[in-house]
């Protein structure tokens, strides 16, 4: 179990800690923003634009991952109030992934402006390299098209044939088995760091 990395290693823990609840944060922040910019006012109304990580990921999820390492948030919208509907629901489901990558090519360039090997403790080389692994981890992850992760609302805009499988047990299994198949999230860090890998050598 994750909690376990706390005795083993706690530098890491809470550097991993820190860095995926903000990261969540501004990602569903990132949907309620677009959200307003669509003319839904419900991120508002229900007190969700903020930079409190409770508000967007609740204790549970925090809990959650500081037990297990996973964890989830949520930005309520309502589609109906979208000015574009089919529009409005794409550019809302990608805000989020796309804050994600922004965050990302961000620690890229912070990895670049400010590398220096000797410093040690939570700001570091490995804190910066981290956080840019971990916002592209959840930028890859996001757009898989599986309800009920963003790339499903994306791709079933696109696709509407696939709207029938967000009210089905397709996610819930889909998603499970993510989570079983051997090696899926080492290959998602591992593209990651291809990524990381390029753009430190531009």
């Amino acid at each position: 179990m994750f909690i376990e990395t706390l005795i083993t290693e706690p530098i890491h823990f809470f550097r991993i800690v820190v860095i995926v609840i903000f990261s969540i944060t501004l990602h569903e922040l990132a949907h309620g923003l677009a959200a307003m910019s669509q003319g839904d006012n419900t991120p508002q109304q229900t007190g969700h634009l903020t930079l409190n990580p409770v508000v967007h990921m609740g204790k549970e999820s925090i809990i959650f991952l500081c037990l297990m390492g996973i964890a989830w948030g949520q930005m309520p919208v309502n589609p109906s109030k979208f000015r574009s509907g089919k529009l409005g629901n794409i550019l809302v489901s990608a805000a989020g992934p796309l804050s994600n990558l922004a965050l990302g090519i961000l620690f890229i360039m912070l990895l670049k402006l400010f590398f220096n090997p000797n410093l040690s403790g939570l700001l570091s080389v490995e804190f910066l390299y981290l956080a840019a692994r971990i916002n592209l981890t959840l930028f890859l992850f996001n757009l898989l098209p599986i309800p009920p992760l963003d790339g499903f609302h994306i791709f079933s805009e696109i696709f509407p044939q696939l709207k029938p499988l967000q009210y089905n047990q397709f996610g819930l299994f889909a998603m499970m088995l993510l989570f079983i198949i051997p090696g899926f999230g080492i290959g998602i860090s591992r593209i990651a760091d291809l990524f990381i890998r390029s753009g430190l050598a531009m």
